[in-house]
């Protein structure tokens, strides 16, 4: 350990000498994972805390190590820790600062991400890229050009004495030769009246006019020139070249998501049943239902994601001290005051808005004594809600009241009972008994059904189950499989029967329990038969009683949130009763109910479940619950995948505050969602997005050979997730063989009924002639969408984007306004006869949306090239003309149609002026000698009132399109990776 120790110190000294110098990444991240040998990325880091947070810190080292020289770094997906000791106190807060900084993302980002391309491409650690790295890198990123063009530009960054090797100076400058964007240059060149640069006074009208910007000032331009462009002429000048406008449009203020919403911007003064609530289910549990570990740094995790409902399953434990698990299963247990002092240091550490906790009460009343003393001593003033409660007793309190509180979610003592019983019976709401209510509620039985029913029921369910992961997996490579899960299960019982033989057991329960799964194990041998009969076992052992009697201490600490025996009815009750429902019963009341259970949502709070047949602790779809109005919707939250992303995607719109306003018919009126026009009285929004081009996007994660693998062929799907007749998705064609700048320029539109609940999910897709492989998504609220010219970046992805162009409409009556036609291109502009020149040497490829019509005039229409044809793919690639699916919300285990509404026919008027031809340039002609040459490239009438505005005049829409307009008319070039070319070698 001493000569660890030296290192350290060496290691320390070398990182900050690095962050002095400004070599940052190499010399303290590589380092610190190289010193580690552990495959974790300073990506993957969650947090790093200091002292003795975490559980194993806890457990085992309390009095054997000085706090002041530990610390906990978290990483990945399911925060798995790493405790990490030091031989003084100076070394730990080195350490931490340094990790710190790291995740901070103080350093440039592309220059971090170039600097480990680079080193990581340099196989023999030179220092230098010889040609044949060259290759390899270009490969790894998904790029395919031909030799000749690689090695032409190779030698022209080739500037050195060391001719054939590039340093990394060199590979910066061939980098950016390969990666101008031709899309965004074109973009540029439309409001710059064909100049290779933007004054400030151009910049400003292009933030108003497609960015939608307002109070754009010429100092606000001023500043975004001296912020990111590159070169100090330009600089001096006063202008925004195309690295500089590159830099601007790839940077945070031009990503998808509405920047003011990383802050709180919603009314918070509102009753808690007018908010959706970021919810926890079993926050204990690392993983899978049946033998996961229970750890209390997931409560910590969670709550500083956002989440502010969190639940505690209380049993009985040793010396008289409550502990936290998962019942009558093979989970690790905590103890109950651990998990209080957690939730009590991180419930506010990100936001004040007031935290629930949801207990599930399966202690004596001795130990339910012991619950209620450790929730005062260490919670103290935060459960004192009095204020609150004096302010307006019919209805619940606000958000903004219950700042810095916690509130108890549990049983009271029904009121009839003398104030001085120390104790009373409650009915006891515990979802144990699952399996058997959800066969009665399908068969409406009134007797109890018999063994091999309920068997036959849960096989049946087992098997559903299973489908939905096996398509859930293909998005979400990383999450649980339930058949996996199965075969670990058997395993990891067959080893506790093994162990409990030997060891003996204490609590009879568990005895009953492992021994009658050790009986059914043998007799059957199938996962799903073993796993019934797992099911069965639980459902036994845990069969709960009617009653249970409930100490007054902990009764008395319940106040805005009494749980209550979950009902049909759906009666009206007091605003401060919780009904809680499974998922099955939940379901059942959407599709029968629905209007009743949105108008029980409007006064009341409800909390949804998983279904206990989630052993593998995969989520439902959270949106059939919102969309009823359902405030506490549950998720595992250790489960990463589709539905945690939705969630997620869905409490950003207010700053991951944990409370999202509803729409305002949810809270107030009465509307069935699940109509085909639920609100034919409220204006519809047409959301149009325009889809250009892709940027770096990486092999799918799960590829079998890695960076080794063939390039892929991306295409693009978008999905809407919203009202049942909101939900449809679309995509675009396939690009072969381009990962790296992948062009599509197709349009996709969608009517959206509801768009305050709607959530907008973009996904990329890698064509194989057998399926599709993920390769990655973004999902963002319709709400958070920014108009214009976007970037959306792949969740958990660096450099991976898609450059998209987004609007929306007010759509009123029965009738949509088409979108433009998005075939009208930005050869249109610089004149359709000449415009083949810009294609590359493989063509173009333009799809109109089946809402566009092409309504310009001159212009012929252009014959379908052989290449066009061999694009419409089979298998998974989206054939041309292909309608849009609509999507049920039941995620893959039903089909629903839903009929369309009817579109009357519009019309588009598009105001054009007259166009020069685009004359021809020879390859040896310079880009700035063209553009300051008499080659002038045509233009449109400048005139016109309100540019981009949209003019609705009865049932007919008037489209006004400016000069220059590039929503209108940039169409970019649909080229083939293959035939990318240097921009100066474009015309």
């Amino acid at each position: 350990t001493g000569d660890i120790m030296v290192y350290y110190q060496l290691l320390i000294c070398a990182c900050w000498s690095s962050i002095a110098s400004g070599s940052l990444f190499q010399g303290f991240k590589d380092h610190v994972l190289f010193f580690l040998s552990l495959p974790v990325t300073i990506d993957s880091l969650y947090k790093v805390t200091e002292g003795h947070q975490s559980d194993i810190f806890h457990r085992h080292a309390e009095g054997n190590f000085d706090p002041s020289c530990c610390f906990t770094i978290y990483h990945g997906n399911h925060m798995e820790s790493l405790d990490l000791v030091t031989s003084n106190a100076e070394e730990a807060r080195t350490w931490v600062t340094g990790l710190r900084y790291l995740m901070a993302g103080i350093s440039d980002e592309d220059s971090l991400w170039m600097k480990q391309t680079f080193e990581e491409a340099d196989k023999n650690g030179d220092g230098l890229l010889n040609i044949e790295e060259i290759y390899q890198l270009l490969h790894k990123l998904n790029v395919n050009l031909p030799r000749r063009k690689v090695k032409q530009m190779f030698q022209e960054a080739d500037t050195d004495d060391q001719q054939g090797t590039l340093t990394f100076e060199e590979f910066s400058v061939f980098y950016k030769m390969m990666s101008l964007r031709r899309d965004l240059y074109l973009l540029l060149m439309c409001f710059s009246e064909k100049k290779d640069h933007l004054t400030a006074e151009e910049l400003g009208n292009f933030l108003r006019v497609e960015q939608k910007m307002s109070n754009v000032t010429p100092e606000h331009c001023v500043d975004i020139i001296n912020k990111f462009e590159v070169a100090e002429e330009n600089k001096q000048n006063g202008v925004l070249g195309i690295e500089g406008f590159t830099s601007y449009m790839r940077s945070p203020v031009c990503d998808v998501f509405n920047p003011q919403h990383n802050e709180v911007n919603q009314d918070m003064d509102q009753p808690l049943c007018n908010y959706f609530i970021a919810s926890s289910h079993n926050t204990y549990l690392t993983g899978d239902q049946l033998l996961s570990h229970s750890k209390t740094d997931m409560y910590a995790w969670v709550l500083q994601a956002g989440c502010r409902c969190v639940e505690v399953d209380c049993w009985d434990g040793p010396d008289g001290e409550p502990m936290v698990q998962h019942g009558y299963t093979l989970t690790s247990k905590i103890t109950f005051k651990s998990v209080i002092e957690t939730i009590n240091k991180y419930a506010f550490v990100n936001n004040e808005f007031p935290v629930i906790l949801s207990i599930e009460n399966h202690c004596s009343i001795q130990q339910q004594k012991k619950i209620a003393q450790h929730l005062k001593e260490i919670f103290g003033d935060k459960l004192d809600v009095g204020e609150a409660l004096n302010k307006d007793p019919k209805q619940l309190p606000s958000p903004n009241s219950l700042k810095g509180k916690i509130l108890i979610k549990g049983k009271r003592l029904p009121p009839y009972l003398s104030a001085d019983a120390e104790e009373g019976e409650v009915s006891d709401d515990d979802s144990a008994d699952e399996i058997e209510d959800d066969f009665k509620l399908k068969n409406s039985m009134s007797n109890g059904p018999s063994q091999h029913q309920v068997e036959s029921h849960i096989r049946k369910k087992l098997d559903s189950l299973m489908k939905e992961s096996q398509i859930g997996d293909k998005e979400d490579t990383d999450s649980f499989s339930i058949r996996a899960l199965l075969r670990a299960t058997h395993e990891g019982l067959q080893r506790n029967l093994r162990k409990n033989s030997k060891d003996g057991m204490k609590k009879s329960q568990s005895r009953s329990f492992i021994s009658n799964l050790k009986h059914k194990v043998r007799i059957k041998t199938s996962d799903v038969s073993q796993t019934t009969y797992i099911l069965l076992s639980v459902c036994r052992g845990g069969r709960r009683r009617k009653t249970i009697k409930l100490s007054r201490d902990l009764s008395d600490l319940v106040v805005f949130t009494n749980s209550v025996a979950s009902q049909e009815c759906l009666d009206e009750g007091s605003p401060y009763n919780v009904l809680s429902f499974s998922e099955t019963r939940a379901q059942h009341l959407v599709h029968q109910r629905s209007e009743r259970f949105l108008t029980f949502n409007q006064r009341q709070l409800s909390r949804i479940y998983p279904s206990a047949y989630r052993i593998d602790s995969s989520n439902f779809n959270p949106q059939t619950y919102w969309n009823v109005g359902c405030q506490l919707v549950a998720l595992n939250y250790q489960t990463d995948g589709r539905m945690m992303q939705l969630n997620r995607a869905k409490f950003m719109v207010n700053g991951g505050s944990g409370y999202v306003l509803k729409p305002g018919p949810m809270c107030k009126g009465s509307f069935n969602p699940l109509n085909d026009d639920p609100l034919p009285a409220n204006p519809k929004k047409q959301l149009v997005i325009k889809i250009i081009s892709g940027q770096q996007l990486p092999k799918p994660p799960d590829s079998m050979l890695g960076d080794r693998g063939e390039i892929i062929d991306p295409f693009v799907e978008v999905e809407i997730i919203g009202l049942p007749v909101d939900c449809c998705k679309e995509q675009t064609r396939v690009v072969d063989d381009n990962g790296f700048n992948p062009v599509w320029e197709e349009t996709v539109s969608f009517t959206l009924h509801m768009p305050e609940v709607a959530l907008v999910r973009f996904l990329v897709w890698d064509h194989d002639p057998i399926g599709r492989d993920f390769v990655g998504q973004r999902t963002v609220a319709f709400s958070s969408l920014m108009p214009g010219y976007r970037h959306v970046y792949l969740e958990g992805m660096t450099e991976a984007s898609i450059f998209v162009h987004i609007t929306v409409h007010d759509i009123y009556g029965k009738w949509s306004p088409l979108v433009l036609n998005p075939s009208y291109t930005i050869m249109h502009l610089l004149g359709a006869n000449k415009g083949r020149q810009l294609r590359g040497f493989r063509g173009l490829f333009n799809k109109s949306s089946k809402s566009s019509v092409d309504t310009h005039t001159g212009v012929p229409p252009r014959k379908r090239s052989i290449t066009d044809h061999l694009l419409r793919r089979t298998a998974s690639a989206p054939a041309k003309g292909r309608k849009k699916s609509k999507m049920p919300l039941a995620e893959a285990t039903c089909d629903r149609k839903h009929s369309t509404g009817d579109s009357q026919t519009t019309f588009v008027e598009r105001r054009a002026g007259n166009r020069k031809a685009l004359q021809h340039r020879p390859a040896s002609m310079p880009l700035d000698k063209l553009l300051h040459s008499h080659l002038s490239l045509s233009t449109s009438d400048r005139e016109g009132p309100d540019p981009g505005a949209d003019t609705v005049i009865g049932k007919k829409l008037t489209r006004k399109t400016p000069k220059g307009n590039p929503q209108a008319i940039l169409g970019l070039t649909h080229l083939k990776h293959s035939s990318f070319k240097p921009l100066y070698q474009c015309f």
